[in-house]
């Protein structure tokens, strides 16, 4: 396999479980064949999180991303970012310490749309913490699509090696769903992520399926006219387009293995219909990665778990997940050219 750049994988929220995922994912950098990886933070909140618990390995600091590749077989990269001297108390999210979170997703970035690193990973933030500091975006995916520049659309899938999902909406009342699903937006989400499953997964000619709004997927319009008079037009106009779309499917009988053997990604128009399949088939291995960027992103598939944050019982999982889909995304775009 070709060699990539290294991946950079940001710290998160410094009093979540972030800095202990790092730690434990180097650790486990052999047995799951982990690519390079340097964690972008002061190297202070690596070290509290090794003296909290007890999780003792080497750390070196870096002068440039380029020296991880070098390094990662002895001991954890890490590359400094700006740092507030604000203190980390684990199981608590600080607005002192928005800079060093931001700066940390703000220099990751950069190496990547630089070439020097391969691939964006990006550790759980705690969103309220980083509001009272002054953030103006709703999540990390908002603020990605800033950084990538203007006409970016991101779109959000969540993965792992039994399902895709893309949830057609996302973070909004569900009464104002049915408001929000447009067959301008159907088309756009199914176009990018048909897009990014050739260039970031190899699957050439991908098999995009839909799920109904409503039950039954209305029914012929006896329980809902939405797909009568949005998505199936949608589907239509797609396929005249040239993409391999079935839809609108009952989103009841969409998810059991004989099914999602007939589609590569199953899109949905809410935010639960979505992530629901997703988190019971493989709650652990599920990865966020966000379509649509000129640049790779993933994300493990949960928040900062405050509650268990510098105990040691954080399970590295869905990290080591995201970090391995990265470098295979990063390879796929090698050997695809994109």
């Amino acid at each position: 396999m070709s060699k990539i750049a290294p991946i950079a994988l940001t710290i998160g929220e410094p009093g979540g479980i972030g800095p202990e995922l790092a730690l434990k994912a180097w650790q486990r950098r052999t047995d799951d064949a982990l690519s390079p990886f340097c964690v972008l933070t002061p190297i202070r909140i690596l070290k509290q999180a090794i003296d909290q618990t007890g999780i003792d390995i080497p750390l070196v600091r870096l002068s440039d991303i380029s020296e991880t590749t070098t390094a990662f077989a002895s001991a954890l990269p890490v590359l400094d970012v700006e740092d507030t001297n604000a203190s980390v108390i684990p199981g608590t999210a600080s607005p002192a310490t928005a800079n060093i979170v931001i700066d940390s997703i703000t220099r990751a970035v950069e190496l990547t749309r630089s070439g020097a690193a391969s691939a964006v990973v990006t550790n759980p933030i705690q969103k309220s913490a980083l509001y009272t500091a002054g953030f103006k975006h709703p999540g990390h995916t908002e603020f990605l699509a800033e950084l990538a520049g203007p006409g970016t659309v991101p779109v959000m899938m969540l993965a792992n090696a039994k399902l895709r999902v893309v949830p057609l909406t996302i973070h909004i009342a569900l009464a104002e769903v049915p408001k929000q699903l447009t067959a301008a937006l159907i088309g756009t989400l199914c176009h990018i992520t048909a897009k990014a499953l050739q260039r970031d997964f190899g699957i050439m000619h991908p098999r995009l399926a839909i799920a109904g709004l409503n039950p039954h997927a209305g029914e012929d319009g006896t329980m809902g006219i939405e797909e009568q008079t949005i998505m199936i037009p949608a589907i239509k106009k797609l396929r005249d387009e040239g993409l391999d779309v079935i839809g609108p499917l009952p989103a009841d009988t969409m998810f059991h293995e004989e099914a999602r053997a007939q589609y590569d990604v199953a899109l949905c128009p809410y935010h639960d219909q979505a992530l629901i399949p997703v988190k019971t088939l493989d709650f652990h291995g599920g990865v966020n990665v966000t379509l649509g960027l000129p640049f790779i992103r993933t994300s493990p598939d949960h928040g900062t778990a405050l509650n268990i944050a510098g105990k040691g019982i954080a399970r590295p999982d869905s990290l080591i997940a995201a970090l391995k889909m990265a470098s295979d995304m990063a390879h796929k775009r090698i050997s695809t050219g994109a």
